[in-house]
């Protein structure tokens, strides 16, 4: 089966959905258009566009209104951002998931890799959320990177009170993804699988992802898939590649790829509440 280029996506019968695509990146402004013809054409019949900031969370549903049934949003605050977390920022926040076209609170959690936000500014802004999250009984866009012991203990204080999670982009360890299907929370699978430097480990981990918490994503412009053949001229990812990713994931998995997708669609529109694409 190919793997898809810009001129030969790969076709296969089933439809796919991408859960992480941040649409709002200023590298697709010149071009988005045809950045979602190509995601169609390569089988993405739905994207769920992420809202990480105050900026950029108003931006992707102002996106998902004007492709209604074809794009959705989040509307968070990443804590690369958790700063301009303020109390106006939270009611800004409340608003837009009044709109039906955002399903899901975030991108919010911890990230210690990067630490562009002090750690104390990052669990407030988390908690703040989860506060939204635990109001509304939308799904969770979950983020976390080298904070794994804080990141669980601020979720476990809200035990109890909170609908799905997902851990978006999981990179981390098998003790961490045993943690995440522990709590009955989803997994999210990007491209990063196909990075032989820093993804191999995930060759063998998604293996014990049940299908019903397994979604896919490509999280761009990030995390272009370094398989992806003939490699592009450029490093910008697009949900188009979403069919490789999960080319490679159903082969790990040791899956036909049309099982592999057909399983992640159906997981992704039951936790999203999305409808069937028309």
């Amino acid at each position: 089966m190919l793997s898809p280029t810009a001129n030969h996506p790969m076709r296969i019968p089933v439809q796919l959905i991408d859960i992480g695509a941040n649409l709002t990146h200023d590298s697709f402004d010149h071009d988005r258009d045809a950045v979602l013809q190509r995601a169609r054409d390569a089988g993405v019949v739905q994207m769920v566009v992420t809202g990480a900031s105050r900026e950029h969370s108003p931006q992707a549903l102002a996106l998902a209104r004007a492709h209604p049934g074809e794009l959705f949003a989040t509307a968070g605050v990443h804590p690369h951002h958790a700063t301009e977390y303020t109390a106006e920022c939270d009611s800004e926040m409340r608003e837009l998931h009044a709109h039906p076209e955002v399903v899901a609170v975030g991108e919010c959690g911890l990230d210690y890799f990067r630490d562009f936000s002090p750690r104390p500014a990052q669990r407030k802004a988390f908690e703040r959320q989860l506060e939204i999250a635990a109001e509304t009984g939308k799904p969770l866009f979950l983020h976390q990177r080298d904070a794994h012991v804080d990141f669980m203990a601020v979720m476990k204080a809200f035990d109890g009170r909170l609908g799905p999670a997902v851990v978006h982009c999981f990179t981390g360890t098998r003790a961490e993804l045993f943690d995440y299907l522990d709590r009955d929370w989803h997994v999210g699978i990007t491209g990063w699988l196909c990075d032989e430097r820093r993804g191999q480990h995930l060759r063998e981990l998604v293996k014990h992802i049940p299908a019903d918490r397994l979604m896919i994503e490509t999280d761009a412009p990030y995390l272009l898939p370094r398989t992806v053949k003939p490699a592009p001229s450029h490093r910008r990812n697009e949900p188009m590649y979403l069919a490789h990713i999960v080319e490679e994931l159903a082969r790990d998995r040791g899956e036909d790829v049309a099982v592999t997708a057909a399983n992640a669609t159906a997981t992704t529109r039951a936790f999203f509440g999305l409808p069937a694409s028309s």
